[in-house]
């Protein structure tokens, strides 16, 4: 019967080093953002963590716990609802600004109005418009006109 090497090389052991050191750096740099919103999967933790530590010679009621998967599901579908109108919202924000290439417009930048013909426009949640070779968002217009 073959022996099972359980020890490893010097390399290895610093190359495993490095990896979990570099991945642990991303942590630290990317960190992990706090929120002020529980979300459907915060929410199934709960879940899991009521069921799992419930009293057992007292446990949750059917009637509770399908009123809890019933929460769970009504948050899942506005959670979706949500990134859908997010969605929406950035489709028609990238079709107004598409909508102005070829057309003068009046921008406000600061205190100085400025003008000139839409050369491009760019897509996204916050669209842009090239005018005169400089980016504008698009709610730094005062007027379009057609040409």
């Amino acid at each position: 019967m073959e022996q099972l090497n359980t020890t490893m090389s010097a390399g290895d052991k610093l190359l495993i080093d490095n990896a979990v050191n570099n991945y642990n750096k991303t942590l630290v740099v990317e960190g992990r953002q706090t929120s002020n919103q529980l979300g459907k999967d915060d929410f199934l933790k709960l879940l899991i963590t009521q069921l799992s530590n419930q009293d057992p010679t007292n446990p949750m009621e059917d009637t509770e716990f399908i009123a809890q998967m019933a929460q769970f599901s009504s948050l899942e579908q506005m959670t979706n609802l949500s990134s859908s109108f997010e969605k929406m919202a950035s489709f028609l924000n990238s079709s107004e600004a598409a909508n102005t290439i070829g057309k003068t417009v009046e921008l406000n930048v600061g205190d100085v109005t400025t003008s000139g013909v839409v050369e491009a426009a760019t897509r996204g949640v916050s669209p842009q418009i090239l005018v005169n070779g400089m980016y504008y968002n698009m709610d730094q217009i005062n007027a379009i006109y057609s040409n």
